[in-house]
């Protein structure tokens, strides 16, 4: 089982002198320098991931095609400087993911807005900051228009500076198959326009001069199976057909490719497969409408980051209950609300001695006050005494970007790991 469980892990795992090692650095080691809950990043996975990307659309996509990193899987400083060395665009929501971008260096052109409800304070730092902004919705357009109208007072000299690329988000009434809550091309959901909408913001555009230069769509997240896209690529062809766009104009696909976050969920469904049906479908799309190729857009962030993460949390409390044996950690819900949002699986190991058998299922739950604060329910593991460390792997997304201070927790230190270092990339709050 621990040989299964390693495969979740940073593509660097390696078992050395009986304990866990990430990027050739020891785990215990960066406990205790760094303290706990911890994160780690391994740079070598990440790297990996996104090559991977790379090489689907180069093999399967006949035109040009880009990758935008989904910043709200994890965004620091280092992760964004990740992204320039990839040639990545970077997706901020909202001033926070903006100035994060901003501070590492990320080039106007490499920085695309999303939002469903874009603050004018928002709207007036993507247009001096970005290089494209998603529209949402017809109400956001019109705040577009008056703020990057000459005549508008309220930005001072911003209203004389180059409107950013507009790409429109249309909402096909279709849904990836996963969880309700990160669904988000259906018919009701709050994201996107539709079709009678597109078209009225195409028209806006028009007359007001406005760079519109693409399309875009978003099915929903965490999902392995890529029939549902089909549709809504032809939904979204057939739209572009009916408006003005320019020649060279984008198709971005969202993204939202899942991965494996327990042994059962093994093997990991390939990058590939999902690139190719999604590109074979533009292709044979285009080809019977008469359409010349898009430049093909795709937005991954759970899959580029969420196995390259780990967390490592220290064993406080065993306790046992009538049916239940409890592994009491020092984080939980404050840094990891997936497993209480969405019933997230998640699998573990020791980091010392991670071989030793298991001995019977295992609870493992933090320490806030929330019968909700549970990561790993009914886990077989093995022993373990209070004071020892366990790492959960595919701790890389939507953990640290959604993490809190409920009863006061502070937000984990975070480490990055390449080439056998590790360099401290955001300190432990106080």
């Amino acid at each position: 089982m621990s040989n299964q469980r390693l495969q979740l892990f940073p593509l660097t795992t390696r078992v050395e002198n009986a304990a866990l090692t990430i990027g050739g650095c020891n785990l215990t080691e960066l406990a205790e320098k760094y303290g706990t809950p911890l994160y780690i990043y391994d740079a070598a996975t990440m790297d990996a991931a996104v090559q991977e990307y790379h090489h689907a659309l180069q093999e399967h996509y006949p035109g040009a095609s880009g990758i935008t990193y989904a910043g709200k899987a994890f965004l620091a400083v280092a992760i964004a400087q990740w992204t320039q060395r990839h040639g990545l665009w970077v997706d901020c929501t909202g001033l926070g993911e903006m100035r994060v971008a901003e501070a590492a260096g990320v080039p106007r052109e490499h920085i695309l807005i999303h939002g469903v409800n874009k603050s004018p304070a928002v709207l007036a730092a993507a247009l001096a900051q970005a290089g494209t902004i998603v529209v949402d919705n017809l109400s956001e357009l019109r705040r577009l228009v008056e703020l990057s109208s000459p005549d508008f007072r309220g930005l001072g000299d911003l209203g004389s500076l180059n409107t950013p690329n507009l790409w429109l988000r249309f909402r096909p009434g279709r849904a990836v198959e996963t969880h309700a809550h990160i669904q988000t091309g259906q018919e009701d959901s709050k994201f996107g326009m539709s079709a009678a909408e597109i078209a009225g913001a195409a028209q806006v555009c028009r007359q007001q001069g406005l760079p519109l230069s693409g399309l875009h769509f978003h099915l929903g997240s965490k999902f392995d199976d890529p029939a549902p896209l089909r549709q809504a690529i032809e939904d979204t062809l057939a739209l572009a057909k009916e408006i003005p766009l320019p020649a060279d104009w984008t198709l971005c696909i969202g993204g939202g490719w899942g991965v494996a976050y327990h042994e059962d969920d093994l093997p990991q469904p390939p990058v590939e497969d999902y690139i190719r049906f999604a590109a074979q479908a533009v292709v044979e799309t285009c080809r019977r409408a008469g359409m010349s190729l898009p430049r093909l857009h795709v937005e991954p962030g759970r899959s580029l980051v969420a196995r390259a993460g780990v967390a490592i949390y220290r064993v406080g409390t065993v306790k046992r209950t009538a049916h239940r044996r409890w592994l009491l950690l020092d984080g939980g819900m404050a840094d990891n609300p997936r497993h209480a949002l969405y019933g997230a699986r998640y699998s573990a190991l020791p980091v010392e001695r991670p071989d030793r058998p298991n001995t019977g299922p295992a609870w493992l739950a933090g320490p806030y006050c929330e019968s909700g604060d549970v990561l790993i329910e009914n886990l077989p593991f093995p022993d373990v005494q209070e004071g020892e460390l366990v790492a959960v792997p595919v701790s890389g997304a939507y953990h640290l970007s959604m993490a809190s201070n409920y009863n006061g927790a502070t937000r984990p230190a975070v480490v990055w790991l390449e080439n056998g270092e590790a360099r401290l990339i955001r300190a432990r709050e106080t």
